[in-house]
């Protein structure tokens, strides 16, 4: 596992000792900054149930201005330490040890431009962490929420402001892109 592109590419990444992180294989995490591509640059990110926080700092590797890695657990929370520092981009990362609700509760509207939001895959459980995710109003009017799910998970179509953009499945992974609705219309 190593960042693919940027100020840090090249850069080994250390895997969380557990079976229950379950790292983004390189082809999703591929597909992922290629649809992200162009709207990177000085963007505000959320690594919500970050893992080994690959996603965030590849987001920074690439020139988003700042990361929240959001874990739980403290074997992920010092493998993400460790990877913030062995990439150099541990000064634009923030890491915090929380259950995702209770992180949530305490953010401020419009926040974050980017989720990345890969959490263990279990049967409807991202719906439920999208309804949350939009009950905070934690995500800019233009922002992106990019979510990693079993590929035969069934996801909304649209949850309050959040619209279904894009899904795409890689194997037994689905990649799901939800936009507010008004930032689909700003930016259509």
């Amino acid at each position: 596992m190593r960042i693919t592109s940027g100020s840090a590419r090249g850069r080994q990444l250390k895997s969380v000792p557990s079976s229950e992180t379950r790292p983004t294989s390189d082809m999703v995490k591929q597909a992922i900054f290629n649809i992200l591509q162009f709207q990177l640059a000085d963007r505000r990110v959320l690594d919500l149930f970050a893992g080994t926080g690959q996603l965030g700092l590849e987001a920074l590797s690439r020139g988003a201005a700042e990361a929240v890695f959001v874990d739980r657990s403290p074997a992920a929370l010092a493998v993400i330490r460790s990877n913030a520092e062995t990439t150099g981009l541990a000064g634009r990362a923030r890491i915090v040890n929380s259950d995702y609700k209770a992180f949530l509760r305490g953010v401020p509207p419009k926040s974050f431009d980017l989720v990345l939001l890969d959490p263990p895959y279990r049967e409807k459980f991202v719906p439920h962490v999208l309804k949350v995710l939009e009950s905070f109003d934690i995500l800019s009017d233009c922002g992106i929420i990019i979510c990693e799910v079993s590929a035969g998970e069934h996801l909304p179509q649209e949850l309050g402001r959040l619209r279904l953009e894009k899904l795409r499945r890689y194997g037994g992974t689905a990649l799901a892109l939800y936009r507010p609705a008004q930032g689909v219309d700003a930016e259509a």
